[in-house]
């Protein structure tokens, strides 16, 4: 197992763990946690080479996606970067990607009750405002859970404040920091429910965040 204690504080660059080969040939993963080598709860970085494939496999508890680079497919459609996919419990595909792409990818951590299939194309879609100078694009939410990318800009300070049921966040670019360190692109951050930070960046920042999904 790695990193499956969520009472604990998780930070994790991905830029300086090395790939590792996963069943299918072309296809290399940065695991940033995971329950078996194969099966169960995972979070992952994972780059398709040019022409990789995945032979068709389901999602008996969900997958979630970030493409981070390239253009991603499967059989319903090519997603490039930027795009957000939810594939619900109980789905299957079998992906590929013909130019290759880096994708964050999360398996087997949804709610059986979450079944909505979510496709957004977070370059087409606009920003709202959100508190301070933050801005704020929603791209999911299930009963405590949501999921959203948040744009800091530079030198913004937002208040402290408590995670009820956790804060997972991925550093898509910029430089996101609080008290306890300072966060590159590509950095991985969980947070354990009721923990507590004050947040703040120096240059403009763009997170993934998702807030409420933590055991508690």
């Amino acid at each position: 197992m790695l990193n499956m204690d969520f009472s604990e504080r998780v930070v994790v660059d991905s830029n300086q763990r090395d790939w590792v080969p996963s069943p299918a040939g072309g296809v290399l993963r940065k695991p940033l946690a995971r329950e078996e080598a194969e099966r169960g709860h995972a979070t992952s970085v994972v780059r398709y080479e040019p022409g990789a494939r995945f032979q068709r496999h389901e999602h008996p508890k969900g997958e979630e996606i970030l493409v981070l680079d390239g253009v991603f497919s499967d059989e319903t459609g090519d997603y490039p970067a930027g795009t957000y996919l939810r594939n619900p419990p109980g789905s299957g595909h079998a992906p590929f990607s013909e130019e290759g792409c880096t994708l964050l990818v999360k398996l087997h951590q949804f709610d059986p009750r979450d079944t909505s299939t979510v496709r957004i194309d977070t370059t087409q879609t606009p920003w709202l405002p959100g508190i301070g100078g933050l801005e704020v694009m929603p791209l999911h939410a299930f009963e405590h859970e949501h999921v959203a990318l948040v744009k800091w800009p530079a030198n913004e300070v937002f208040q402290p404040h408590r995670h009820f049921g956790g804060e997972e966040i991925f550093v898509l670019s910029g430089e996101f920091c609080d008290e306890h360190g300072r966060y590159p692109a590509g950095s991985w951050i969980r947070s354990p429910h009721l923990s507590q930070h004050h947040p703040f960046v120096d240059q403009e920042t763009v997170i993934w965040v998702k807030t409420g999904h933590l055991p508690f």
